[in-house]
Order: C-alpha cells, then structure tokens, then sequence
C-alpha cells in the first residue's frame, strides 16, 4: 500500500508537472541557456592586457624581446601616451607599461643585471598577478636563450606537462562545474514552486485530508521531480558534448550513479524551502539566495576550496554541489573512476538523508 501511494503521488505531480507547458518549456530551456551563457562567457585564463612598451634600446635584442612578449597571446599593443611613465595607465588607456632602457642589451650581454622597469596596475589583483608571471618567465626565457650559459650555471633544466588537460582547454574546468551549480539551482526551484503553489491555491489541503503520511507524499514528490531533473542533466549532457566536445573519460558508472543521487539531494532542499515558505516569490529568494551563493562560492566551482578562509570552509563541506563538482570533473577530465569517486557519493548520500529527515521533520503534522 505504501509503495502503490508514492507511486500515486509520483505519476499526479508528473501529470501536473506536464500540464504547464510554459513551465515544462523553462524548465529545459533555461539550463541550456544558463549553460551556454557560463561555458561561453565565463574565462578563468586572463587575456588581451593592453601593454604599453617604450623601447630606449633600440636594438634586435630588445626588439626581440618585445615579440616575445606579444607571442604570449596575453597582451595586446596600447599606445604609449605622454612623457610622463606611468600616463597611458594613468589615463586607463594600458594595464601594464614596459620601458626598456638605453644599456639593456649591453649590460645582459655583458653578464651584469639588465634592470627593466615594469608598472602594473595592481587594481585588478588577479590579472596583475598573472602579468607579473607572465612577464618573469618571458623576460627569463629571451635571456635563457641571448645566454646560453645562464642555463648552464644553474644546473637544473625543468621538463613540465600538463596532464590531464594538456591543451589548458578552459571548457574541461568550466562546463562540468556547470553541471552541477545548474542542476543544484533549476530542480529544487521546480518543486519549491509546485509545493508553494499547492498552498496558495489551496490544494494541499486534499493532501492534508488523504491517507498519505508525510514521508510518503515527501518520497512522491522528490522522486517526481528527481525524474524532471535527469532529463535536464541528459539535455546539459547532451549540448556540453556536441558545442564544447567534453565527452566521459573512462567508467561512465560514478556519473550515472552518482547524477540521480545528487539530484534528489538537491531536491530535498526545496522540498524544505517549499515547506517552510508560503509564497513563490520567497520560495523562488530563498532557492536563489542559499543555492546561488553556495554553489559559486562553497563549492570549488570557480575558486579552489584551499582559498575559503575559516569558518566558511567548514560550511562548504555540507554544500552538496561541491562533491558532485569534483566528482564530474573526475568523470569528463581526469576518469580515476570508483578509485577517486566513491567517497564523494557517500557524502552525497549522508547529505540527502539529513535533508530528507528536515523535510520530514517539517511535514511530519500535516494531518493534524
């Protein structure tokens, strides 16, 4: 009898769920949108810094250097302005100004310290890092090559690879991580909204007056919707592989477990919301706010997890998107399979029991 009512329970929210149209249409199309928008829009690698040189050396030494700066793909020519040094970052025309002084290349050939002057704008702290990188390992690589012996008398030749990623395809990082902040924000706001809705219009008292108990109708619902949220994962899936060609590598089997568990992990949260909320527009706040900031900023989805100082570092292990984060990123670019997975779907699954026992919790006198 049990099982024969959350069955009930799971083909009437479907029923409803497919009756509005609009809303079936959003619910599919919007996480394609917000896909594209984040796997397009989103770039982590810092590019086209305008830089500003002012070449007093006027040789083919410092002229080669100067290519080699441009070759990094990382900087653009800004036109120097003024007399004055640091003017063209001054007037925002250049993010970094390089000048090159009269006895640069004497003094490098010479074996003596070349001294260049090199003005970043630090505003911008995480571009100015990368440019003072960018600019050490040029500056070091043209004076590697002017001198041979330079790399002689340092006695260790480095040989880096990049594994896993070795063309630093940005869609690697980025479109698995999309994953799941999309299905962490879209499937509980759809139950979130069904279950407030229920209570403005007043149909949830039928519900109240059933036979249901609370963890059957629970059950009925999130299962319902668990089933909405597979489909969006298949069509995010589907789009990520055709126009950003990340495909699975190695055992698919974590993914197609661990995908439904995390979906009705994140459905159990706006069951929550649903049942403690009592419009849309506060179901629909409350989803943006706690889903939104955790997935972006507790979930390693952007930044590394190392960088969130104390106590939010504690907090972010009970955000669920950040093991399922980790674990398509191991799916669709490193492929450790169970090796490297199955700690991450235990905690998903701790997670949604603890959510579940909440919902519960607050549904658990719905009769009375």
């Amino acid at each position: 009898m049990m099982i024969r009512r959350i069955r009930n329970q799971l083909f009437k929210e479907l029923e409803q769920f497919v009756r509005d149209r609009l809303g079936v249409a959003l619910a599919f199309i919007l996480p394609v949108i917000a896909l594209l928008i984040i796997g397009y829009a989103i770039r982590l690698e810092a590019k086209n810094i305008a830089l500003a040189v002012r070449d007093l050396n006027q040789t083919s030494f410092s002229r080669s250097y100067i290519e080699r700066l441009y070759a990094t793909n990382l900087f653009v020519p800004a036109q120097w302005q003024g007399e004055r040094f640091p003017d063209a970052i001054d007037r925002g025309t250049a993010q970094v100004q390089v000048t090159i002084p009269p006895d640069f290349t004497a003094e490098v050939q010479a074996g003596k310290t070349g001294n260049l002057q090199v003005v970043i704008d630090g505003s911008d702290v995480i571009n100015a890092r990368v440019t003072r990188l960018a600019i050490q390992g040029t500056t070091l690589s043209v004076v590697q090559a002017q001198l041979s012996k330079i790399a002689d008398s340092v006695g260790v030749i480095s040989q880096v690879r990049l594994w896993f990623n070795p063309g630093r395809q940005e869609s690697l990082f980025i479109v698995p991580g999309s994953y799941g902040v999309i299905l962490a924000i879209f499937p509980p706001l759809l139950i979130a909204i069904a279950l407030v809705r229920e209570k403005e219009q007043g149909t949830i008292l039928q519900l109240y007056a059933s036979s249901l108990s609370a963890s059957e109708l629970l059950l009925g619902k999130s299962l319902a919707y668990t089933l909405v949220g597979l489909g969006e994962a298949l069509i995010l899936f589907i789009v990520g592989f055709l126009l950003f060609q990340v495909r699975v590598i190695g055992d698919p089997t974590p993914l197609i477990i661990g995908t439904p568990i995390f979906i009705w992990v994140s459905v159990q949260l706006g069951l929550i919301i649903g049942i403690f909320t009592t419009t849309q527009s506060a179901a629909v706040q409350a989803i943006g706010t706690i889903k939104v900031l955790t997935a972006f900023l507790l979930a390693g989805f952007l930044f590394p997890l190392n960088t969130v100082p104390f106590p939010f570092s504690i907090a972010s292990y009970l955000v669920p998107v950040r093991y399922y984060i980790e674990l398509c990123r191991d799916v669709f670019v490193r492929g450790s399979g169970w090796f490297g997975t199955w700690h991450l779907i235990g905690a998903l699954l701790l997670l949604g029991i603890v959510e579940f026992a909440i919902a519960w919790w607050g549904m658990r006198r719905m009769q009375l």
